[in-house]
């Protein structure tokens, strides 16, 4: 095959790579080897002779002999053509395939064909091309040199070969239900091919500078112990920054309530005067953060705060600039060495690209560090980090003792007596609904049918949502004054509210256990004891039960993909749809280790 006509089929199968052809496995298999014996109830190959031919009510009806079997069998034709009754004249002797039964103790075999090849198992494709042109396709690439060649070993080489060769070969494989052995090797191949896949899309380059200040002493004036996943964080941030032939470029995860904020404020004394940028989603995330680089970086270090309203410093002269996408429209931005984006997910690639252009020179970037608070499973992370290295916070400050629990209209009293017991200590209460207005689509109430039950029953009642302009300054009154608040999943990121103690979200089940988890993480942020309760009207939900058992994000994460279809990060943001035919990134974590393992020797060796 000519490789400009190869290179047209790949475009039009919509494949880049070898194996991504290795992979496009057949649909089935076709049999045409000549049975050893009748078995009725089977599609079945065998040579026959006609003994006659005869016509009836648009029936055509010929009489085989068979015989390897020293018996007849009548083919029947319910749509005959001209082509078959030219084709099985008396006399002639054909190869028929057709599925035998009995039929008043006579072999029927309906609308048989004739084949012209036979003795085989063939492999039968479905795909946007002809079958012919994919098998050509096939037996040019998928060869045992050219899988040798893309990194695969003996026994992977010798499976995909059965698959795609099935009557080939000491090992016979004849069906698409496939065996422990044969699926284990798929899971392994599209793990590997996926990893390669996203190492090419990685460009790295020089960084603007070497960031190489000490963080020991900021670490040690902490009035607590960071954790050991902090402290590995940091270092592996150390390490990033200290290269001036590469920028880095790596994600931290960390979980809810985690304390990646000790890792940010790490990053931006290691930049130290050469300057460090973070750009938060915003303005109250943008300003605790803020309030946090004020209470704990050293008294040296210049802070400023960029927002459209109620800046605060003079970011041309600071040493750490806090802001939000206020940021980009600052035209005398100062050069930054290192630029930081804090909940990632809440940029589009556009504005984090941006960000990074506007203090980047020439082919030197900044070193740049995104962070999430949106756990992901580890098998994910171990993948997506050869698009990107990845760091995981999995570690608490301090235990979190929230009770979780899914409840249904029968719970309803028991639940207002648990409120007025956390309002009269003094804490605060928030109610998540699915919808502002009405809507007869939803069998819940929204904000607009409850907020008057709760404000004619309790003080302090505040509303807010994502349409609400005034959200930021509503949160804001909220926490210093408020005792209910009703919202939406605004509430999901961000704010802290130190004194929130239980969390009601209403038609949970219409939520993903990623977003459940995240609003649950709202509560017992300083180590209170605290509820989330779970309101459905269907609250024998084993999914919503399972949540309420798994208090760790990256245990939820991989319960999230049992629940719906995987994910995939591309430059750094996770999206949904991402989907393995084989592989279950919530269950093959041993796969992908050896995947991304074998394809760092495979690098290393050059």
């Amino acid at each position: 095959m000519e490789e400009a006509e190869a290179k047209r089929l790949f475009r039009k199968l919509r494949i880049r790579t070898l194996l991504d052809l290795a992979l496009w496995l057949p649909s089935k298999y076709e049999d045409t080897r000549l049975a050893e014996r009748i078995e009725e109830g089977k599609t079945q190959t065998l040579e026959a002779v006609v003994e006659s031919v005869d016509s009836r009510s648009g029936q055509l009806r010929v009489r085989f002999r068979l015989p390897a079997f020293s018996r007849v069998a009548t083919g029947v034709f319910f749509r005959a053509t001209p082509y078959h009754y030219r084709l099985f004249e008396v006399g002639s002797r054909h190869i028929i395939q057709g599925k035998v039964t009995s039929y008043n103790g006579w072999l029927q075999i309906s609308q048989p064909r004739s084949l012209k090849e036979y003795g085989r198992i063939l492999p039968r494709y479905k795909s946007p091309l002809k079958e012919s042109e994919l098998r050509a396709l096939v037996e040019t690439y998928v060869t045992e040199r050219n899988l040798y060649a893309e990194g695969l070993e003996s026994r992977e080489v010798e499976t995909l070969l059965a698959l795609h060769y099935p009557d080939r070969g000491s090992r016979r494989i004849e069906s698409t239900d496939y065996d422990g052995e044969a699926l284990e090797v798929l899971k392994f191949v599209e793990a590997y091919n996926h990893l390669r896949k996203l190492c090419k899309k990685r460009h790295d380059f020089p960084a603007l500078k070497a960031l190489e200040n000490d963080p020991s002493a900021f670490i040690a004036s902490l009035p607590f112990t960071l954790t050991g996943d902090q402290k590995r964080a940091i270092e592996a941030v150390r390490r990033d920054l200290c290269r001036k032939e590469r920028a880095a470029k790596r994600m931290i995860i960390g979980d809810v309530g985690s304390g990646k904020t000790m890792v940010i404020l790490a990053a931006a004394v290691i930049a130290g005067s050469d300057r460090s940028l973070l750009m938060a989603p915003t303005s109250i995330l943008a300003r605790q953060l803020y309030d946090e680089a004020r209470k704990h970086l050293p008294p040296e270090m210049k802070v400023a705060l960029v927002l459209q309203r109620g800046s605060e410093g003079d970011y041309r002269e600071a040493d750490f600039v806090i802001g939000t996408h206020a940021l980009l429209y600052k035209e005398d931005l100062p050069r930054a060495a290192l630029v930081m984006v804090d909940e990632q997910h809440r940029f589009g690639t556009r504005q984090r690209a941006l960000l990074e252009a506007l203090v980047s020179e020439g082919e030197r970037r900044p070193h740049y560090l995104q962070f999430s608070a949106t756990p992901i499973p580890r098998t994910q992370a171990m993948m997506e980090s050869e698009l990107i290295d990845v760091t995981l916070i999995e570690e608490i400050p301090f235990e979190k003792r929230i009770h979780s629990r899914v409840i249904g209209r029968q719970g309803f009293p028991a639940l207002l007596k648990q409120i007025e017991a956390e309002l009269e200590a003094e804490h605060q209460v928030l109610i998540v609904y699915p919808l502002v207005e009405e809507s007869e689509e939803i069998p819940y109430q929204s904000i607009d049918e409850a907020r008057g039950f709760w404000e004619k029953r309790y003080k302090g009642v505040y509303i807010t949502h994502g349409k609400d302009r005034d959200k930021e300054a509503v949160l804001t009154e909220f926490r210093e004054k408020g005792k209910i608040l009703l919202a939406t999943t605004v509430i999901e990121v961000g704010i802290s509210l130190p004194r929130l103690t239980t969390i009601v979200i209403v038609g949970a089940e219409r939520l993903g256990l990623a977003t459940l988890h995240q609003l649950r993480g709202r509560v017992g942020r300083n180590g209170l004891e605290s509820w989330c309760y779970l309101y459905s009207h269907h609250p024998d939900n084993e999914r919503l039960r399972r949540f309420c058992e798994t208090p760790s994000g990256f245990e939820i994460a991989r319960l999230d993909l049992k629940y719906r279809d995987s994910g995939d990060i591309v430059d750094g943001t996770i999206q949904s749809g991402q989907k393995f035919r084989w592989l279950d990134l919530a269950e093959d974590e041993r796969i992908v280790r050896a995947a991304k393992e074998r394809l760092g020797r495979l690098s290393e060796a050059g």
